[in-house]
């Protein structure tokens, strides 16, 4: 099975993530996720697949995420909305993001990517 990994080459957690699945001989095809970032429907279908409530979903790290103040302003945007402003820049979107047939996984956690690929 191919998966789709989408992460941010500068991004030392992607760069962990991408070893393991090289050390791992997991195939994947790679997505830098600024430059083609997730749209509205993908986003949608991951986020229904991986269980995942939408913020962790969101960088909340990420300086873009701090510099729009998007802490307080999320608990006022639906669900619709959400997923609308994280379709407009791959720096809003956590990363990596691993999409397999029946299951995304968001962020690089060891022990989880073990376990579940």
């Amino acid at each position: 099975m191919k998966y789709l990994f989408l992460q941010y080459p500068k991004c030392s957690t992607c760069q962990k993530a991408k070893k393991w699945l090289n050390e791992n001989n997991i195939d994947y095809e790679e997505r830098h996720i600024v430059e083609k970032n997730p749209n509205a429907s993908e986003l949608k279908t991951w986020i229904s697949q991986s269980g995942l409530p939408i913020k962790k979903f969101f960088n909340t790290s990420g300086n873009l995420y701090k510099e729009m103040n998007l802490k307080d302003k999320l608990t006022n945007m639906s669900e619709e909305e959400q997923i609308q402003l994280l379709s407009t820049n791959g720096m809003l979107v956590k990363r990596p993001i691993l999409v397999g047939e029946d299951k995304v996984l968001v962020g690089f956690k060891l022990e989880q990517w073990s376990e579940i690929i």
